[in-house]
């Protein structure tokens, strides 16, 4: 069963790829190309894949609803037109412990706004439970999840992405602790006074700072997970090296499907997490699941780089370079398929009690996959996993066993030290 899904996609994936380059070479017609683009797979879930998903709590390593509403609030307490969550469609999915993410930009790095920056964002994210405190509850912990999980109430866990509002004080991570932060991923796009990106070629610290190195004994023994979604290679072999609990990576994907993507993981990564008792949760944006989406990305700068050179910085044709951009070389959106294709690798590699979820739904904008495109979709991925003959136990770990293990071991070693 599972070579034959791989193999359908992979060449519907193969020849949008080819049209795609053909269009740029001028030998292909625009209206072909879109006709190409429309011809996507189809997904449905049984009622087996709809029962699995309501009956089993389902963690998401990563939502980013708290800077979304920052930016346009929005009421996620009901149906909302825009965005991939809100309170009807995370229980359509069956979605009940999403975990918030307190994202800080690099740019307020080695500021104070970034620690002001995150406790509104934590604010935001009690006010939604304080609006609709029958629907929403904070959860600080998994026996939190759990009950929450009973009395058919969402939980609402708290992750820092971006480890800069801690400013090297170790008074800050005791304040965000006792906010709920339970997990914090230590750099984003830039290095910082932590840790070294994977997006930023100033590999200032070789992996982590000396702050960065004590960081990770103060996070083991306080009780919040260690995030290597985002850091450098070197910073996630360091970060391995020191811990004494098992780390997570809240969103991330594979790199054996994106030659090239430091962002994601490789596989001599996956083996160590493996070997430390980690979860890899997998991002479902298009460019951190197929090489594909990462060119068109490539396309797109280039091109926006061509007219800047061409017309100057003032050129009008910029004002909505990416949306006519978008109609004339459609976006390679992976699949459902592809996301499950990095569920499988992990399995194979390390074994099925080291593979989550972490969406990164309301973060990664319009880039996600033919299947998954908001969190109403679960069902989908429980399927292609009844598909693909995981059994419903295997499922529950991926959906949320490993992810709870993970934390219940954070947890406990913190109460020890």
């Amino acid at each position: 069963m599972k070579g034959r899904l791989i193999k359908t996609h992979f060449s519907k994936r193969k020849c949008a790829l080819a049209l795609t380059t053909l269009f740029t070479l001028g030998t292909v017609s625009e209206a072909t190309l879109a006709a190409a683009a429309q011809e996507q797979p189809q997904y449905s879930a049984s009622e087996k894949a709809v029962t699995i998903a309501r009956e089993t709590i389902i963690v998401d390593g990563h939502i980013d609803v708290p800077y979304r509403v920052k930016n346009q609030w929005v009421d996620v307490t009901k149906a909302t037109e825009d965005g991939d969550f809100d309170y009807p469609r995370a229980v359509e999915g069956g979605l009940n412990a999403p975990f918030m993410s307190i994202y800080v930009p690099a740019s307020l790095d080695n500021s104070p706004e970034s620690t002001q920056l995150a406790h509104l964002l934590i604010d935001s994210v009690e006010a939604i439970v304080a609006r609709a405190p029958d629907k929403f509850a904070i959860a600080k912990s998994p026996s939190d999840v759990k009950s929450h999980f009973e009395t058919g109430v969402i939980s609402l866990p708290l992750g820092m992405e971006n480890g800069s509002p801690i400013q090297g004080n170790l008074d800050n991570l005791n304040d965000f602790y006792e906010r709920g932060i339970r997990y914090i991923t230590l750099a984003h796009s830039q290095s910082n006074h932590i840790s070294d990106s994977s997006y930023d070629l100033r590999r200032q610290w070789k992996g982590l700072s000396p702050f960065g190195k004590q960081l990770v004994t103060e996070m083991n023994n306080i009780g919040i997970m260690l995030d290597i979604s985002h850091v450098s290679d070197d910073a996630f072999y360091q970060v391995v090296e020191l811990t004494k609990v098992p780390v997570i990576a809240s969103h991330s994907s594979l790199r054996r499907f994106t030659p090239g993507f430091e962002r994601n993981m490789n596989d001599d990564m996956i083996k160590k997490l493996g070997e430390n008792g980690g979860v890899i949760m997998i991002n479902f944006g298009s460019s951190f699941v197929s090489k594909e989406a990462g060119q068109w990305r490539t396309g797109l700068t280039n091109a926006r780089k061509a007219l800047i050179k061409e017309e100057g910085e003032d050129s009008p044709k910029l004002e909505n370079f990416e949306a006519q951009y978008r109609k004339e070389v459609p976006y390679p959106y992976s699949t459902l398929d592809e996301v499950l294709d990095h569920i499988d690798h992990v399995v194979e590699l390390i074994g099925v009690e080291h593979v989550g979820i972490g969406s990164d739904y309301d973060g990664v904008g319009d880039s996600l996959p033919i299947g998954l495109k908001d969190v109403a979709s679960f069902p989908n991925l429980v399927q292609g996993l009844l598909d693909r003959d995981y059994s419903r136990e295997d499922i529950e770990k991926i959906l949320s066993g490993n992810l709870l293990r993970v934390w219940q071991e954070v947890e406990d070693y913190a109460k020890s030290h």
